[in-house]
């Protein structure tokens, strides 16, 4: 079946729409989507349904602090949020930034940033702008920077968000967004999973703002995905192959997660390396090394929505997102979450 944009939307009411996290990291819910099968759980449930020899894979990005508002020469203020570090060396030290202004900046000159330093603009580069930082990136956004939550969030970043819109293990700065599946865990849950038996693995993928972007042709084959930067290690390929041969399986934590499996699964193989992906998966897909994926509910019409269903299956993912709605799950990147399982080449 060819599936449109409209395939993929659904009516949400704006209550179900996560403002805050829970206390606890882990006392969200848990729907089990096993085929037709819809069962009501607890987070915590997620450990009965794994089983020793499996490999739980995260994604180890760290959010930035991305978000800055700023003035220009003119006077004209900017605000703007880092997509990417494109290059961090004394003699280049270049970001892409999406930027909203009265009047775009031209190339060559400055901008004052949260009244702390000057960026000069560069070129353009489709959506986004060029700007040069005058010293270390990192060091500069985690000084100066706010961190960004999703536009559907509708509080500034206060210091509760600064540590839960974090996972527990983010290792890698880079992401402008958070791996979201993943803020479920907390420490003692990772350790309860080591102790039955459960293997710990671990990618990179950045996730840009770009995942927020809704898709805006109801004809999919006019989409053009965003870029997002992954790295699949050596060990984590290791591990998932000696898990495959042992008949385990593979659990992505998150779709990002499984974005930099896949992406790095095109030769028909998982394979290690570095990359940028476009990767857009809609029903239709079958899925190389998957097996199962834990992930929050995504935005209408999204091609997170495309993915999952691709995945689970459309007409369980349909059924899925309407029972969450009646059962007033929390959506989004502070709500609940599911455990889907792969039907993706299934007859």
């Amino acid at each position: 079946m060819n599936y449109s944009l409209s395939d993929f939307d659904f009516e949400l009411p704006d209550a179900l729409i996560a403002q805050t996290p829970l206390p606890d990291r882990t006392a969200s819910r848990l729907l089990h989507v096993d085929g037709d099968q819809l069962i009501d759980r607890h987070f915590t449930d997620v450990l009965d349904q794994l089983s020793a020899g499996d490999v739980l894979v995260f994604n180890d990005t760290r959010v930035l602090k991305a978000r800055f508002h700023g003035v220009k020469e003119t006077g004209g203020k900017v605000q703007m949020l880092v997509e990417r570090i494109v290059s961090n060396t004394e003699q280049d030290r270049r970001v892409l930034v999406q930027m909203r202004a009265s009047k775009s900046p031209l190339p060559g000159s400055r901008i004052r940033l949260a009244d702390a330093f000057d960026v000069i603009v560069g070129e353009r580069e489709g959506e986004f702008f060029t700007l040069f930082f005058p010293e270390d990136v990192f060091s500069l956004l985690e000084r100066y920077g706010r961190l960004p939550l999703p536009p559907y969030i509708e509080h500034d970043a206060d210091d509760f968000d600064e540590q839960r819109y974090q996972t527990v293990y983010s290792r890698v700065p880079g992401a402008v967004a958070a791996p979201t599946a993943g803020l479920h865990f907390d420490e003692a849950l990772l350790q309860r999973c080591r102790d039955k038996g459960i293997q710990l693995a671990y990618v990179t993928l950045h996730v840009g703002a770009g995942t927020f972007q809704p898709v805006r042709v109801e004809n999919l084959s006019e989409h053009v995905m965003h870029s997002e930067w992954y790295t699949v290690p050596e060990e984590t390929v290791a591990l998932i192959r000696q898990v495959k041969v042992s008949g385990g399986s593979v659990i992505a934590v998150g779709t990002t997660s499984m974005r930099a499996l896949e992406s790095a699964s095109q030769s028909g193989q998982l394979e290690a390396g570095s990359a940028d992906t476009r990767l857009f998966i809609t029903p239709g897909y079958v899925f190389k090394t998957v097996d199962r994926l834990i992930t929050n509910f995504h935005l209408p019409k999204s091609t997170l929505m495309m993915l999952v269903s691709a995945f689970a299956g459309y007409a369980p993912i349909r059924l899925a997102y309407a029972h969450a709605v009646a059962q007033r799950y929390r959506f989004f990147s502070y709500g609940d979450a599911m455990l889907l399982t792969n039907q993706s080449g299934k007859k």
